[in-house]
């Protein structure tokens, strides 16, 4: 069974495409939620190559505006330092925080260091499963964090939603 049909199988299928036509209509976090993003996010990354990977996070970061671009990359910044991790392929120039290339080259090294790094410094470490139905455990993502101010549910989001589409138009 190929990547598309594990990801559509057990019944996730209608979910997964219902999600990816929600996320491509609007604003990249209209009509998604968190635990959606984060639910989706958990589901669909950890079984990417890092091609498709870094390629789906490319498209997702490229959907947000110059500025919303910075305020992640400063937040992720801080949430990275706050928890000691380096971000991988930082060149330490923030101006590098406005570019969806060196956002995805970013997620991407975070991803093979450890998937679901990614989210976890977004706030979303406990919001899988039953967690993700709840709305329960995100950091940032309570108060106007990542995940509540609709950037990092458009990044997590976006980037399931990328890696779907492109695996449903590599068929």
């Amino acid at each position: 069974m190929d990547l598309l049909g594990k990801l559509m199988s057990g019944g996730q299928g209608a979910g997964l495409e219902d999600f990816t036509q929600r996320y491509n209509q609007g604003a990249p976090q209209d009509g998604i939620t968190d635990a959606e993003a984060v639910s989706h996010y958990q589901q669909v990354a950890p079984q990417l190559p890092a091609d498709v990977y870094q390629q789906s996070a490319q498209e997702a970061f490229s959907r947000l505006s110059p500025d919303q671009r910075a305020q992640f990359g400063q937040q992720l910044q801080q949430s990275a330092n706050q928890q000691g991790v380096e971000l991988p392929g930082y060149s330490g120039q923030p101006e590098s925080l406005q570019d969806p290339g060196s956002l995805a080259q970013i997620a991407t090294g975070l991803h093979q260091q450890q998937p679901g790094l990614l989210a976890q410094l977004l706030g979303a470490g406990g919001m899988g499963g039953a967690g993700a139905q709840a709305g329960t455990g995100a950091n940032l993502g309570s108060g106007g964090g990542l995940l509540g101010g609709g950037i990092g549910r458009a990044v997590l989001g976006g980037i399931a939603a990328m890696a779907v589409q492109k695996l449903m138009t590599r068929r």
